[in-house]
């Protein structure tokens, strides 16, 4: 029952030239309006490191001993994951149920496949009893089909990049010229009037567009660097009005998840619904795990082909994201790297911050997806410095083409295999590895 309602889900598509939440809002309004009846909510954009602050969120709320609800995206194997119903992923029936409540409703307003999720996650936390919410923006902020929540109790914004460029930076006299302070013109509409804006610090032009529309609408903001501030050694020392703190340093991968944590921590210091002990903050910053984020792979049928290799698998597909790549692995032996992207995805931009760590690449499609061509990555790679650059026709084959040079090369190092380019790449990798996400 519920693959027939995912099949009429995926022949959904965002209605070219339409922006706005008029949709949404109309849709929601058929079902009661549900957003209207959630628990104490936490609204988390950004361009990096978002999904990361939603886990941390959800983790230290459950170690205080409350239940949640959580809605992240994009998904990695199964759909289910976007919806986290009182701490466990939504079942198949109550899944089936909501999606075939939600399309039967719209059916006649040509909705998107963001607009019926959203409305169904809505519908499933308005039903479903729970302490708090913490809900992921798909796209931007302005327009994301999140973006009808009315009164969260706390707001936040992680990491700024330039990404999804047709969208965020497409002509439109409202907004700022600035490259940078156009993306944090969308991120900052999900702010709030009497709401906490909790931030991370950014360069002058972003941060001077976030407070200014924070202000016309009421929003409190608490920026990192001004209201808050947080660094990181062998611990993270936070540190706001309230006093100070020191968390334990996180367990994935990357030195960015401190950023990830801190934020978190500034979201709940900065609301006062529902309170959170810095012992339920540090035993949940040690528990959190978050899929496909520097995830370091279990053996399984996909890690087996290289036998004793570290496979690290990560989501990342823009700039930023490689750089925080590059950062964290840095220190590795030379890496072997397996890549796919999406075909609007800039190649060069992506494989330059990692391209002087990486001593072999192969470049394979990506399944069911409007990837790139794997000899056109491949070709740029070899332009960067990367050689061998060669492409496959899979995951598996790159692998054993790996283990073939390897041996042909008499290299007896230990070797770290880094699975990257596309969120998509990353879902494929999981399933294949039997570490389908829970």
């Amino acid at each position: 029952m519920v693959q027939r309602e995912l099949d009429r889900l995926a022949a959904l598509s965002l209605p070219q030239g339409r922006f706005g939440l008029e949709t949404i809002r109309a849709i929601l309004a058929r079902l009661g309006d549900p957003q209207k009846n959630l628990p104490p909510t936490f609204h988390v954009a950004g361009t990096n490191g978002k999904g990361s602050t939603c886990a941390y969120l959800r983790s230290m709320l459950e170690t205080q001993g409350l239940t949640v609800h959580t809605a992240t995206k994009p998904h990695l194997v199964r759909y289910n994951e976007r919806i986290r119903v009182a701490g466990k992923l939504i079942d198949d029936a109550f899944l089936a149920e909501l999606l075939k409540e939600v399309l039967d409703q719209s059916e006649d307003l040509n909705p998107s496949f963001f607009e019926v999720t959203t409305a169904a996650t809505f519908l499933a936390f308005s039903r479903i009893p729970a302490d708090a919410c913490v809900i992921e923006v798909g796209l931007g902020g302005r327009f994301d089909a999140t973006n009808v929540l009315e009164r969260p109790v706390s707001c936040g914004i992680a990491s700024l990049g330039i990404d999804h460029e047709a969208f965020l930076l497409r002509e439109d006299p409202a907004a700022p010229a600035h490259p940078l302070a156009r993306i944090a013109f969308e991120k900052v509409h999900i702010a709030r009037r009497d709401c906490p804006l909790v931030t991370q610090s950014y360069p002058p032009e972003p941060t001077a567009e976030i407070v200014k529309h924070a202000r016309a609408v009421g929003a409190t903001v608490a920026m990192r660097g001004q209201e808050w501030a947080a660094h990181a050694d062998t611990a993270i020392h936070y540190r706001d009005e309230a006093g100070e703190l020191e968390l334990p340093l996180p367990q994935l991968y990357g030195k960015h998840q401190a950023d990830n944590v801190a934020l978190a921590v500034a979201m709940l210091r900065h609301q006062t619904t529902i309170q959170v002990t810095p012992e339920a903050m540090a035993a949940g910053i040690r528990a959190t795990s978050w899929p496909a984020r520097l995830q370091s792979l279990a053996i399984g049928p996909i890690t087996e082909i290289v036998p004793g290799a570290e496979f690290i698998l990560d989501g990342g597909h823009n700039p930023d994201a490689a750089q925080a790549i590059a950062r964290t692995l840095a220190d590795r032996p030379k890496l072997n790297l397996v890549v796919a992207m999406m075909s609007n995805r800039p190649i060069a931009e992506f494989l330059q911050p990692i391209a002087p760590f990486v001593e072999r690449l192969w470049a394979v499609p990506l399944l069911d997806h409007d990837g790139h061509d794997p000899r056109e990555i491949s070709h740029v790679a070899r332009e960067l410095g990367i050689a061998p650059a060669e492409h496959s026709e899979n995951v598996q084959q790159a692998l054993k083409r790996l283990v073939a040079q390897i041996e042909a090369d008499g290299d007896s190092r230990p070797q770290t295999v880094l699975i990257c380019g596309s969120l998509y790449l990353a879902g494929e990798v999981l399933k294949l590895n039997n570490e389908i996400p829970q």
